[in-house]
């Protein structure tokens, strides 16, 4: 069973772990402070449910509706263009701003649906955790999928933990006024790089 849960544990690692819009948005909200820990947990939640989903046996499901998909793409595209667009315009404008601290910052709301904007709207996830991980633990005993979800739970947890607790604690190294400024500009660009790519899928 230890077997199992390591192959669960190092997939879900490896497919988490490359930074897209949902790590750089954990990666931001830590180094601001701004309920970084409340994001984590959200992602993690999310990613349990999708995990679940595709372990046992909502990847067939997905794949046989096509405009599931194409909705969830276009979307996606459009949110993170949006976002994309707002993070750099913060960069443009508030280049004296220093990083917050204490954490305030944008309300409670605003960052509930930015959270599950960057975790519920981007195609890939579910391409990762339902499609890929659900072919994976296909290849296992049913009375092993369990464990295999258990495995790829636990790397979800390790991981956007990790991220948040390492970022909040280099914050007070990176309070030069300059540095909001360059992760709202880095954010920004990588929002608008994959939306752009899940745009240019669609039309071409």
């Amino acid at each position: 069973m230890s077997v199992v849960i390591l192959q669960g544990f190092t997939l879900g690692a490896s497919l988490i772990m490359p930074i897209g819009a949902q790590n750089a948005y954990v990666l931001r909200q830590g180094l601001r402070r701004e309920r970084h820990l409340w994001v984590a947990g959200l992602c993690l939640l999310c990613d349990c449910l999708l995990i679940a989903l595709g372990v046992f046996g909502g990847g067939q499901a997905l794949a046989s509706l096509p405009w599931l998909k194409l909705t969830l793409t276009l979307g996606g595209s459009l949110f993170l263009l949006g976002y994309g667009g707002q993070s750099l315009w913060r960069a443009w404008h508030n280049g004296s701003a220093r990083l917050d601290l204490q954490g305030e910052g944008a309300g409670d709301k605003a960052i509930l649906f930015t959270t599950l904007g960057v975790t519920l709207l981007n195609p890939h996830v579910y391409l990762d955790t339902v499609m890929i991980l659900g072919s994976m633990a296909a290849q296992w005993p049913h009375q092993a999928l369990p464990a295999f979800a258990l495995g790829a739970v636990l790397a979800s947890t390790v991981w956007f933990f990790g991220l948040a607790l390492l970022a909040a604690r280099l914050a007070p190294w990176l309070s030069h006024p300059q540095v909001p400024r360059g992760i709202d500009a880095l954010v920004g660009l990588i929002m608008l790089g994959l939306g752009g790519h899940l745009l240019s899928g669609l039309l071409g």
